[in-house]
């Protein structure tokens, strides 16, 4: 990846752009009030602080950039390339503070905030806005939608369950992998989804988590059907398939999962699992995990905990909720959104069970149905340093849209009554600044592990 082609094509003039007594421009990234959710989840930019900014420039870069540049029809500042590959052998002269990963601010909170170093290169920090902004937004908001899934999935296990701490962390699994638009989306976009859970089907979010974070297994998952290998046995065998199954990956505590409506799911739960399987599902010492796959995602995953309560039957637990014999219990993986497993968990209390029995998995709805406008996020110049060293704020205004307005001055993250409050660097007084150096001239000043991020997140309950 050539650094200098990760932008817009605007970009390239803008070091033409700037008053003549620049020395420093500062700007921030924040997702601004107005979206989806009113708080955030902030993570991954360290990823690609160690992936993308790790990398010196280099001399066939900029030959790279120029010609394509020119020919694009923009001027291309080759001497301000050149220089930084003399004066600082390629890295990039910017200071890049940030909140600590994990971190769950309001709206309208900086994350971010980077300047120069070196006042030849005031045109730096908002040249690299592209491809900062979307090291951030993109992660931020998955871990986001998940953080907030997790709350809802809490609240309702910690009204129904007797026991709910070794149970959340697997409520919300991961199927978006097929669906991203690339292996690199899958890595990141999976990752955030582990900061608040451990269930994944999404390989590449492991070796994300491994690579950049140094966790060794950041989630898991367990032996799963799928309809090619449940249909390849035909209609007519279909509970060998199932019985299969059970042969091969049940027994000694473990869970198997098994998409059951490959012809007609009601049936299959009835008649195989309900009929010609049941003792074997009951006698295995496992976990059935039955898989609706299709119909109406609000009702099918309670009428078939209905049907295997019926069949199997269950217990009542100390808060007065159904739970179903150990033996058995359901996934939904199809048409998962927030909004679906908010209506599921609704319905499912209102018909008496608890919310144990059912987990949930999520794909499109986790790594695909979100965009920089889900959170509102933007980076924005808020300051800049003339050349005899002072500061002055700079922001924008519209009158045509004030919610578009961004902070004047760089800032500073300070906790007031105790939460996170966004105010002025030159205004903090004596109190402390969250914000702190996560980059400098090519150097990480910053860390995090994975076991900080997630316990910054969802700090373990007392």
């Amino acid at each position: 990846m050539n650094l200098i082609l990760n932008t817009d094509s605007y970009k390239y003039s803008h070091f033409a752009q700037y008053p003549p007594e620049t020395a420093a421009i500062s700007a921030y990234i924040e997702s601004r009030r107005g979206g989806d959710y009113d708080v955030t989840l902030f993570f991954g930019l360290q990823m690609f602080l160690k992936d993308y900014l790790s990398k010196p420039v280099t001399l066939a870069d900029v030959d790279e950039a120029e010609a394509m540049i020119t020919a694009h029809g923009l001027p291309f500042n080759r001497p301000g390339w050149d220089l930084l590959i003399e004066r600082h052998g390629g890295y990039l002269p910017l200071m890049i503070e940030a909140l600590p990963e994990g971190s769950v601010v309001p709206a309208g909170t900086p994350m971010v905030q980077v300047r120069n170093t070196d006042p030849e290169f005031f045109w730096l920090p908002t040249f690299i806005e592209t491809a900062l902004l979307r090291a951030v937004w993109y992660p931020s908001t998955v871990a986001t939608v998940s953080w907030h899934v997790r709350q809802m999935i809490a609240e309702t296990l910690d009204r129904t369950c007797d026991d709910p701490g070794p149970i959340l962390p697997f409520r919300l699994h991961d199927f978006g992998a097929r669906g991203a638009t690339s292996y690199e989306q899958a890595g990141l976009g999976g990752v955030a989804h582990l900061v608040n859970f451990l269930g994944t089907d999404t390989v590449a979010a492991l070796v994300y988590a491994r690579k950049y974070y140094g966790e060794e297994m950041a989630g898991f998952s367990i032996p799963a059907a799928e309809h090619s290998t449940m249909t390849s046995w035909g209609e007519e065998r279909e509970a060998a398939a199932y019985e299969n199954m059970v042969e091969q990956f049940g027994g000694d505590g473990k869970l198997v999962a098994v998409v059951s409506d490959s012809y007609d799911l009601f049936r299959a739960v009835r008649n195989i699992w309900g009929g010609e399987l049941k003792e074997k599902v009951e006698t295995m010492g496992g976990t059935l995990v039955v898989r609706p796959d299709s119909g109406d995602a609000t009702r099918v995953p309670i009428d078939t905990i209905e049907m295997l309560g019926d069949i199997f039957g269950y217990r009542v637990n100390a808060k007065g909720y159904k739970v179903l014999a150990d033996c058995v219990r359901v996934i939904q993986g199809d048409g998962i959104t927030p909004r679906t497993i908010r209506v599921l968990l609704e319905a499912m209390t209102e018909r008496g069970w608890s919310a144990e029995n059912l987990a949930f998995g999520m794909g499109a709805g986790l790594l695909q149905r979100v965009n920089r406008d889900t959170l509102r996020f933007a980076m924005k110049a808020n300051a800049r340093q003339d050349t005899d060293g002072g500061w002055h704020g700079i922001a924008k205004d519209p009158k045509t849209d004030p919610g578009k307005a961004s902070k004047r001055y760089r800032q500073a993250v300070v906790i007031e009554d105790g939460a996170p409050v966004a105010m002025p660097l030159k205004d903090i007084g004596d109190r402390q600044n969250l914000m702190q150096p996560v980059w400098e001239n090519g150097e990480l000043k910053r860390d995090w592990t994975f076991a900080e991020i997630r316990e910054r997140a969802n700090p373990a309950r007392k």
